[in-house]
């Protein structure tokens, strides 16, 4: 009797669409032109466009694919402001090139961050990553140097040295923030391809099981808090640098870096790539249709992220994609055999 051995690989079972990447092409193509014929109040609507798009990639990361669920992310987006406002004025380093240096310096401060909160879990750890951002708050508005609580501005000097007249600034800012937005998807999207982005998909699913199979829980969950802590950090710096003044309650918005951005991500859909893009276009719409409203614009936005997480808690993306089967990152995996 003969037996035979199965061996077993795991595969990716789709493909990029075609259309979607070609659609994404022409899209991309229109924001690199838009700065030749667009007023600037346009380009300012698309960068921050592009930094809440960055923000909510970041965010669903952590939670969509990690499920790390933190209300604590304006940590970073202030650690990222106030590192720009001491490398440019302390340091001299020219603001732009500040950026990047924002972003890896905030990755070293998040190592020591995360081994204190990995202690905790769940509603624990969520908690946590927001007392953390309020204990750099206060700690910032204590900083004299730093403005104290009341903020500072970027002097003059430092600003001309971001470019020559303000329609160079707000251009070099423009697609520095292009930049930055594509980056965060590319990033994701090669990451959730490898081999890592297998093993979090295990740790999303079952921490028990993942572990059972070899997974390294500790460290795969500390190389995402890491490279989101020092991607939000670079948002963050990109974020004051176009602003070119910041103060401790303005860098650690709950309300602007964190609470929208969930937002963003459930309307769009956790755990997808095209998800925060897809929320952060209906937070802009709902936005722009009822920012007028004062408070009652915040009750209509809790409103509808209620509404979306009891009748579609996979999010609008998944909605589209269950129904029609559109995919523009495709992500599955399926387990092949052969003997």
């Amino acid at each position: 009797m003969n037996t035979m051995t199965t061996a077993y690989q795991v595969q990716r079972a789709t493909r990029s669409s075609l259309a979607g990447l070609s659609l994404l092409g022409v899209l991309l193509v229109a924001l690199i032109s838009l700065p030749f014929w667009a007023d600037r109040a346009l380009m300012r609507l698309v960068v921050e466009f592009a930094y809440y798009l960055a923000l909510a990639q970041m965010w669903n990361l952590l939670a969509g694919y990690a499920g790390l669920v933190s209300v604590g992310q304006q940590a970073f987006v202030g650690l990222g402001g106030y590192l720009l406002f001491v490398l440019a004025t302390s340091f001299g380093i020219p603001p732009l090139l500040a950026v990047p240096l924002c972003g890896l310096l905030v990755a070293l401060l998040a190592v020591p961050t995360a081994l204190v909160l990995f202690r905790l879990r769940g509603a624990y750890f969520a908690i946590g990553t927001w007392v953390v951002a309020e204990v750099f708050r206060l700690g910032m508005a204590q900083v004299s140097s730093l403005g104290g609580g009341s903020g500072q501005s970027l002097p003059a000097t430092i600003v001309r040295q971001i470019g020559n007249g303000r329609d160079e600034r707000e251009m070099l800012i423009y697609f520095t923030a292009l930049a930055i937005a594509v980056a965060a998807v590319l990033v994701i999207y090669l990451l959730l391809r490898s081999r890592q982005g297998l093993a979090l998909t295990a740790i999303r699913d079952s921490e028990a099981a993942s572990a059972s199979l070899g997974v390294d829980n500790f460290r795969t969950k500390l190389m995402v808090y890491v490279l989101a802590a020092g991607c939000t950090g670079v948002i963050g710096a990109l974020i004051f640098l176009q602003k070119l003044r910041i103060s401790p309650d303005a860098a650690f918005s709950v309300q602007d870096w964190t609470a929208a951005v969930i937002f963003i991500v459930i309307i769009g859909g956790i755990g997808t790539l095209e998800g925060p893009i897809i929320g952060t276009l209906i937070y802009f719409v709902l936005r722009s249709c009822f920012a007028e409203f004062g408070s009652l614009y915040m009750i209509i936005l809790g409103g509808v992220a209620v509404i979306m997480m009891l009748k579609a808690p996979q999010g609008v993306w998944g909605l589209v994609a269950e129904r029609l089967g559109w995919q523009l990152f495709p992500m599955q995996r399926r387990l092949t055999g052969f003997s």
